[in-house]
């Protein structure tokens, strides 16, 4: 067998196969004897039918099949090895040539990983991101954390107010019709929250509990539901019933509640600093996360889009695994949104082309920086991985697999990559 190699434009590339006449006869009689106990011919034996008489009953092309399962494969697969070629798409199979007599000759197309040029990796400049903790910054922590401990108290002897917990049963109605989805009852509502189309909440200040009011409001124009979407509506409503929170003082007393602190001032000092260290950490991810896309915007690469395909079909088994956890499909999830799968995965294209090529240009950066890992620092990475087994002998055979010590090596070069980027950012 004699392979000839044509690399083309934009990673193409095309293998081309030439068996030659005498090895295809050897090769169809591997397949006749592989296959002759599935010929059956009156007159004969269950595998004892001649080839001729094979060919001349089902026809001279029956051997051809396993000819192809049994050679393109394997010889395929010895090509991309001897000439050290990284696939990244389901190759494509042509026979040009196949029968009896003839060189048994086919083509083998694919595209491998291109080579990224980056422009520059080093010096990329970034918007700075403020770690500045303000007083105000403080004081809404506290009132998050006096909303957190908040009790909820019930309320008879007043109407309605803002900010109070409402219950209520309501039905809506669009030209006097009821309509799908406008009716519940003991409906809890916090008056203010925006949980409600603009209008609803503000038209309930004041009543009192048992009271029956109607109101009227208007769907917004880019509402959800199309049938309703612009449409005037009545709605009747019953409040059942009036909670209101109450919140604890701002004082010692508090401090010593929340936390391990006596005074509120050293409550405040240490809320300042836990949320100077947020800010930092949030800093340095907004760093990377510049740095990355000021990367992607440097690099000029020529991806196939087999490549793109493969990671929008990545993308898509992730969603798919994030949705099985709320016990939905992929199909539910595009028929709750209006859309088709098809258009969900033309979405999800632009940021899978994103991804592509800053996996590329990271590689870029890896060979330009001559980065590499030792097997001891792979080892660690893998007991930091297994730790959450509790097993030594799961981390010894983590250790020994080949496939995943090739995964966390390649994760290990993204992150010192990534490292070279962000280290050599300036922050303007």
């Amino acid at each position: 067998m004699s392979v000839k190699v044509e690399k083309q434009e934009n990673s193409k590339v095309v293998l081309e196969f030439t068996m030659s006449k005498e090895d295809f006869e050897k090769a169809l009689d591997k397949a006749f004897i592989k296959n002759a106990k599935y010929f059956k011919v009156p007159g004969f034996r269950n595998g004892k039918v001649p080839r001729a008489i094979v060919e001349k009953t089902y026809g001279e092309s029956v051997l051809y099949e396993t000819v192809i399962e049994d050679t393109v494969d394997t010889e395929y697969a010895n090509a991309i090895e001897a000439n050290n070629l990284d696939v990244v798409t389901k190759p494509e199979l042509d026979v040009k040539q196949i029968g009896k007599g003839k060189d048994f000759i086919y083509t083998v197309t694919f595209y491998v990983k291109p080579e990224a040029n980056v422009k520059s990796y080093k010096g990329l400049e970034v918007e700075k991101t403020d770690t500045k903790v303000t007083k105000k910054d403080v004081d809404h922590e506290l009132e998050h954390i006096r909303d957190k401990n908040a009790r909820i108290v019930s309320v008879d002897d007043r109407d309605l107010k803002k900010d109070d917990i409402s219950t209520i049963d309501f039905e809506g109605f669009v030209d006097g019709v009821a309509f799908d989805g406008g009716k519940a009852e003991n409906f809890e509502l916090t008056i203010g929250s925006g949980q409600f189309i603009p209008g609803f909440e503000d038209q309930l200040i004041g009543m009192k509990i048992g009271e029956e009011r109607e109101i009227q409001v208007k769907f917004p124009d880019d509402y959800h539901a199309e049938n309703l979407a612009g449409k005037d509506a009545t709605f009747k409503v019953k409040l059942i019933s009036i909670k209101e929170k109450l919140l604890p003082n701002l004082d010692d007393e508090f401090a010593k509640d929340v936390s391990e602190f006596e005074t509120l001032e050293e409550y405040k000092k240490d809320l300042e600093e836990k949320l100077k260290e947020e800010k930092v950490a949030q800093a340095n991810s907004a760093k990377e996360q510049k740095a990355l896309e000021k990367l992607v915007e440097n690099t000029e690469v020529n991806i196939p889009e087999g490549m793109i395909d493969n990671e929008v079909e990545k993308m898509v088994d992730e969603f798919k695994a994030n949705l099985s956890y709320q016990g939905l499909t992929i199909e539910k999830y595009c028929e709750y949104v209006g859309s088709t799968l098809d258009e969900f995965k033309a979405n999800l294209r632009p940021n899978a082309k994103k991804d592509v090529t800053l996996k590329l240009a990271l590689e870029y950066v890896a060979k330009a920086e001559n980065i590499n890992v030792e097997e001891k620092e792979i080892d660690e990475k893998i007991q930091e991985l297994v730790k959450q087994y509790g097993s030594d002998e799961k981390a010894d055979n983590f250790k020994n697999n080949e496939n995943i010590r090739h995964y966390v090596k390649d994760q290990l070069i993204q992150e010192k990559s990534v490292k070279v980027v962000v280290d050599n950012a300036i922050e303007k």
